[in-house]
């Protein structure tokens, strides 16, 4: 399906654009991908990281606050990948206009250029923090997640559509609490400090990230949510798996923390539906008869809710201790 496509990622130089990249280049034969970024020293990087590739790669300075550049980036697109986003919870507190620059008017700009400029498919990274956001981040992705389905509605006779990935944390990326703890550890600490005894987080990795958004961009038709079917496990678990008998001092709630990652509320599963290995919120809206979806899969109960603290596949610390020795610290 990516074959001779080219396939442009914003925010391609994050640790999820550079494994979209690798997973690609390695599964398929683009045409091309394009890196869109701002930080033109991640780009030297990540181009000294994939130089094997060089001829199936190119780099694009430009924001995504920026719709022009989007537009000339566009330029011959079959299909993006928006990862862009301002992602640390207190920088957009601090920040809220920042964020909201980012985060909201960026993943419009991205849709206006991609309406524009004939891409094909668009599938936008969101995060559990947006489901009933308590931070100013997990609001503005609500709010980019809203804009992205209902950009469908503009596609008019245009061959395009948008839809969603949602996922919590990837073990090990930067503001998870692995890395946390893993420091540490490094630094010799005896003892990792918990906000709440009662706090449950999924597992993903980086891999599953990807394949998820494979499938986005196999199968969505437009307005879909895709959330994957992954266990979940309690962060006093992990930090016991990590440091085998080491004091776990209960600190309290952080601002904008959750207790659960919840990945499908209550109101959504009026329109969510089961599949072997995920599940997907259709759109509740039909902007034409040649772009209704129809699931094929089984739909789940009136009242049903898909959270790290009620799911029912969960990690052992055993279980935790081995998929630790897959994750790479950034």
């Amino acid at each position: 399906m990516l074959n001779n496509k080219s396939i442009l990622i914003t925010g391609g130089t994050g640790s999820f654009g550079k494994a979209f990249t690798r997973y690609v280049l390695e599964h398929y034969k683009p045409k091309k991908i394009i890196i869109y970024s701002r930080d033109e020293f991640k780009q030297f990087n990540m181009q000294n990281e994939f130089r094997e590739y060089a001829s199936g790669l190119r780099f694009f300075i430009g924001d995504v606050r920026d719709k022009e550049r989007l537009r000339r980036a566009f330029e011959g697109v079959d299909y993006v990948i928006h990862a862009a986003a301002l992602k640390q919870v207190p920088a957009c507190e601090y920040n809220p206009a920042e964020a909201i620059k980012t985060n909201i008017n960026g993943a419009q700009n991205v849709i206006d250029a991609a309406l524009d400029m004939g891409v094909k498919k668009v599938v936008a990274l969101s995060t559990d923090k947006a489901v009933n956001p308590v931070n100013l981040y997990g609001g503005t992705k609500l709010v980019s997640d809203k804009l992205f389905i209902a950009a469908n509605a503009y596609a008019g006779i245009k061959d395009i559509s948008f839809s969603i990935v949602r996922y919590g944390n990837v073990a090990g990326s930067r503001g998870s609490v692995i890395p946390f703890f893993h420091d540490i550890i490094q630094q010799g600490g005896t003892e990792l400090p918990i906000t709440d005894y009662r706090m449950t987080r999924f597992w993903i990795s980086l891999q599953q990230g990807v394949e998820l958004v494979i499938k986005a961009l196999e199968e969505a038709k437009g307005g879909e949510t895709f959330i994957s079917k992954i266990p979940s496990f309690k962060v006093t678990d992990l930090a016991e798996a990590m440091l085998p008998g080491c004091t776990k001092p209960e600190i309290g709630v952080r601002e904008g923390e959750k207790l659960h990652e919840v990945m499908v509320t209550v109101e959504d599963s009026l329109n969510t539906y089961e599949y072997d290995k995920h599940f997907i919120i259709y759109p509740k809206m039909v902007w034409s008869e040649s772009r209704r979806v129809i699931p094929s899969g089984k739909k789940v109960p009136e009242g049903f809710s898909y959270s790290s603290g009620n799911n029912t596949e969960w990690l052992g610390v055993e279980e935790i201790r081995r998929l630790l020795g897959t994750v790479s610290f950034e």
